[in-house]
Parts: C-alpha cells; sequence; structure tokens
C-alpha cells in the first residue's frame, strides 16, 4: 500500500495548482483503500508480483475518487470522512472539473499497462458506475423502490468498481477464467456487503466515528436497505411517516423514522442482507489457493459486517 500511495503521489502531478489542490485534499482525507487493497490481496493470494500492480491499485482508487468527488456535487454533502467535502471547500465546478482530471488521468495510466483485456475491465466498470449514478438519481424520493431495484444500483455503483479490482488481479498473473470468475464474484459480493452496511450505518452509526451527517441518504432522498425493510414492517401510520420523508426529503420527524427502524427490526435485516452477500463471497475465495493472502480475503469479508465507520 506505501508503493501504491508512491504511485498516486507521482501521477497527482499537473500544472495546474487547483488540480493538484483538490486532489491532494481529497485523497489525503485518508479512507480505508479498499479497492486497491484488494487488488494486492488477490494477487497476493494467487501468488503474483506483477509490476503493474501497484499502477493498477492506483487507478481504481483514482477512479473510487472520481465518483466521490462527483457523488458530493450531486448529493449536495457538506462532510465526509469528518471534515468538509471538497465542494463545500473549494466549491462545485472545481470538485467536477478535478473529478474528470483524475478520472482521465486514471485512463493514461491504463494505457500505460497496454494491456487489452485490463482496459475492458476498467472502462466497462467505469461506464456501469456512471449507469448506476444515473438510476441512482432516477429513483430518488421513490417510495415504491424494492430491494431487487436497490440492489440493482448498488451493484453498479459500489460493487462493480470492487468486481473490477478483484478481476484485475488474475488477468495480471495469467490465471484461468474460472479463476478469474471466482475472484469477480468475491469483490462483487464483498462491494455489495460494503454498501448495505453503509446504509445501516446512517440509521444506526456514530456521526463523530462516521465522519458524515446521520440522516443523509432519507435527506436526499435516497432509499436503502433499512427503509425499504422498515416499510415492509411498519404499520399504516409509520408507513405514512416514512413516505412522506421519502418524498419531501423531510428529516423533521428523524427521531420518529429511527424509532419505526428499530421497532420493525429493519436494521438486522439489512445486516443479514449483508451477511448473505459475505458468506458469497467468502465461498468464492475458497477457490484460491491457501495462503496468508486468502486468510486475509476470508477476514477481510466477515469484518466487514461488523465495521462501525
Amino acid at each position: 500500500m506505501r508503493a501504491v500511495d508512491l504511485v498516486i503521489n507521482e501521477r497527482l502531478t499537473s500544472e495546474v495548482p487547483l488540480v493538484k489542490e483538490v486532489s491532494q485534499y481529497i485523497i489525503s482525507a485518508g479512507g480505508k483503500r479498499l479497492r486497491p487493497a484488494l487488488l494486492l490481496l488477490v494477487s497476493g493470494a494467487l501468488g503474483s508480483n506483477h509490476p503493474h500492480r501497484h499502477t493498477l491499485a492506483a487507478v481504481v482508487e483514482f477512479i473510487h475518487t472520481a465518483t466521490l468527488l462527483h457523488d458530493d456535487v450531486v448529493d449536495e454533502s457538506t462532510l465526509r470522512r469528518g471534515r468538509a467535502t471538497a465542494n463545500e471547500r473549494f466549491g462545485n465546478a472545481p470538485s467536477v472539473l478535478v473529478g474528470d482530471f483524475l478520472y482521465s488521468r486514471a485512463f493514461q495510466m491504463m494505457v500505460d499497462v497496454n494491456n487489452m483485456r485490463v482496459m475492458q475491465v476498467l472502462s466497462d466498470a467505469t461506464n456501469v458506475i456512471a449507469e448506476g449514478e444515473v438510476q441512482q438519481l432516477v429513483n430518488m424520493h421513490d417510495p415504491s423502490l424494492d430491494e431487487t431495484a436497490y440492489l440493482r444500483v448498488i451493484r453498479s455503483k459500489t460493487a462493480k468498481l470492487f468486481e473490477a479490482s478483484a478481476r484485475l488481479a488474475p488477468i495480471l498473473a495469467g490465471a484461468s477464467t474460472e479463476v478469474e470468475n471466482a475472484c469477480a464474484v468475491y469483490g462483487q459480493a464483498l462491494g455489495t456487503a460494503f454498501q448495505v452496511i453503509d446504509d445501516v450505518l446512517d440509521y444506526e452509526g456514530d456521526a463523530q466515528q462516521l465522519g458524515k451527517n446521520l440522516g443523509d441518504d432519507l435527506r436526499e432522498g435516497k432509499v436503502t436497505l433499512p427503509i425499504i425493510c422498515a416499510l415492509k414492517k411498519a404499520s399504516p401510520e409509520q408507513q405514512q411517516l416514512l413516505k412522506t420523508a421519502i418524498v419531501e426529503g423531510d428529516v423533521e420527524h428523524m427521531d420518529a423514522i429511527l424509532n419505526i427502524i428499530r421497532e420493525t427490526g429493519a436494521l438486522e435485516a439489512a445486516r443479514s442482507s449483508a451477511m448473505t452477500e459475505a458468506r458469497r463471497a467468502m465461498e468464492a475465495v475458497q477457490t484460491l489457493p491457501e495462503n496468508p493472502h486468502r486468510s486475509a480475503l476470508l477476514q477481510l469479508a466477515a469484518d466487514l459486517l461488523e465495521r462501525r465507520s
């Protein structure tokens, strides 16, 4: 990961000072670096030390960071990872344009790797992520959204880059199609579990630990799994309160909404869904050689269910 950070710092160069300032601001905010770590862990599990693995780990982090910059502008977010978002600090226009810079820099780096299969996986992933973002926008303030539609969005918007990160390692290693597909399943399931837990934490987490405001999803009109599960079990009066909050993005009655979510067992139901995905990830990774890296991949899937930030 230190080697990846070196690549990130080397490739953030620009003759335009604002580009570097905004890029450094959001990347230096920390974050879990899960996607690059996933690529490196799968490489290790396959016994691969391909020289391009650090470059591609930086590429997936750049793509992820670009989506964060754009997301925060679309969502009008003011807080991420415990500090002001880039759009809050620098404005919307610089955030969007620097996001574009990070996307284009990522594609320059992909070309350096000179592997058409790598290009295909990453360009497809970037396109699917964009489609997921648009679909989420279409779904905003829609109380009729069901679990199938919700999962379709998060598998595009979040899990796709996890899947691509896990798929790139076997491609670099020259592994079989079966191994590549198993790694991709692991990444997709892990990414899905990660996002479901993220959505749970929006209603049960600690704002200081999370580094973002509780209830932001509802305020933005996002219908996530805890709300979908609550709507299934809520009384007609409770359903009406939830639907009004979704349609209007109104969090004035947040305490009552949180009580409904707790009373209906929605958080437990959502966590159960995340557990199913984590188990799917664990099953997929069992096909890899037994070594410390595979053990770390198994532990990562288990630990995701316990995260609080």
